[in-house]
């Protein structure tokens, strides 16, 4: 009782979604690709557990996706959100279990892996990055919603032109290990795609199961721990602007290959500890009305600027990784770190919006 309902390949859910293939397990839900078989196309089935706490989750959950689909219907950047297509209960062995049905696509970290080395091309990244912060100002300003996990996994992709299906089937997940990519010349698989067939691809955030209303947090502890705002990380009150520090995370990645964060455990400190360290190795000290505005702050630091476990840091600058590391050019590290940094401003409210960072000349150029 109260856990995942174990669906079977060939089960119909609601008398009209047959499971094909396990999409994905979490320790919420399992995600199914299903057929619709009245429609005859498929989507993707979130089955979640049966436990009452769960349950309530997922009211919250329905309840985020509706608002995006009603507001859809005033606002066009709402096409940036994957919408919820159903919704329904189901009585299974372990108890009530409530379905959300989604369209589907393979992620962004699926595109990614075949670009490791270097980073996506930077046409497609500036078009990806206008397309997920026009998701997130309209969730921000239309819907008064928090998605609270920006990340590669939680961006779909999709494309427009019918053409694009062979390179962006819907029956996989990354999970599958499915490659999205071009035949060579010989016949092999190349390792990147043309460049106008990825400029055809676009983008959706998805996953509201998260989320949280701008007036109504739901829980503390937020956000994959790379993409974690600096706030978060502390304790602090947070806003939509910890979508936007995220945000600036996922740009870096794709930009270059690499996480602008990765922090790790090590003897005598934790994966917090060493993130925070990374944090300010990079952008510089955080300032003490930050650092002490809240009343566990001594898990961090000894004293203003000084952490209590880590105490060798490493400095280095946005500029000096793209330049080195990356090899970029002045040309492309001058305006992409402008771009970057106002959306890493340890104060919140000093922090760009998703319309500031719209309006950036960098994703226009």
């Amino acid at each position: 009782a109260g856990g995942h309902h174990p669906v079977r390949e060939g089960e119909v859910f609601n008398m009209r979604y047959q499971a094909l293939r396990e999409l994905g397990c979490g320790t919420f839900a399992t995600v199914w690709l299903c057929q619709d078989m009245r429609r005859k196309k498929q989507v993707a089935v979130k089955v979640l557990k049966s436990r009452d706490s769960f349950a309530e989750a997922a009211q919250d959950e329905v309840a985020l996706l509706r608002c995006v689909s009603n507001m859809k219907k005033k606002d066009q950047a709402g096409e940036n959100i994957v919408c919820l297509l159903d919704d329904f209960r189901m009585i299974g062995e372990n108890g009530f279990h409530i379905l959300l049905l989604r369209a589907l696509g393979p992620s962004l970290r699926c595109l990614m892996g075949n670009y490791a080395a270097q980073g996506l091309p930077l046409p497609f990244v500036k078009k990806a990055l206008q397309q997920v912060l026009a998701g997130l100002h309209f969730l921000h300003k239309r819907c008064r919603i928090i998605h609270t996990d920006i990340k590669p996994e939680n961006i779909l992709l999709y494309g427009r032109d019918k053409s694009l299906q062979r390179l962006l089937p819907n029956t996989f997940g990354c999970g599958q290990r499915t490659d999205l990519r071009l035949k060579g010349p010989g016949g092999d698989l190349g390792n990147q795609l043309e460049e106008s067939d990825l400029m055809s691809i676009e983008v959706k955030i998805a996953d509201l199961g998260s989320a949280c209303w701008t007036y109504k947090p739901f829980s503390k502890e937020i956000q994959t721990q790379p993409y974690r705002a600096l706030e978060v990380l502390l304790g602090l009150d947070y806003g939509t602007p910890a979508d936007i520090w995220s945000m600036g995370c996922l740009a870096f990645e794709m930009a270059t290959g690499e996480c602008l964060f990765d922090p790790q455990p090590g003897k005598y400190f934790s994966r917090d500890d060493d993130h925070v360290a990374r944090i300010i190795e990079l952008l510089g000290r955080i300032p003490p009305q930050i650092a002490f505005s809240w009343n566990k702050s001594t898990k961090f630091f000894s004293r203003p600027g000084a952490l209590l476990r880590i105490s060798r840091l490493s400095p280095r600058s946005l500029h000096t990784i793209l330049a080195d590391r990356h090899k970029w050019t002045k040309h492309q590290v001058t305006p992409f770190t402008a771009f970057l940094l106002p959306a890493l401003q340890y104060a919140p409210d000093r922090r760009a919006t998703a319309a500031q960072c719209l309006q950036h000349a960098w994703l226009g150029a």
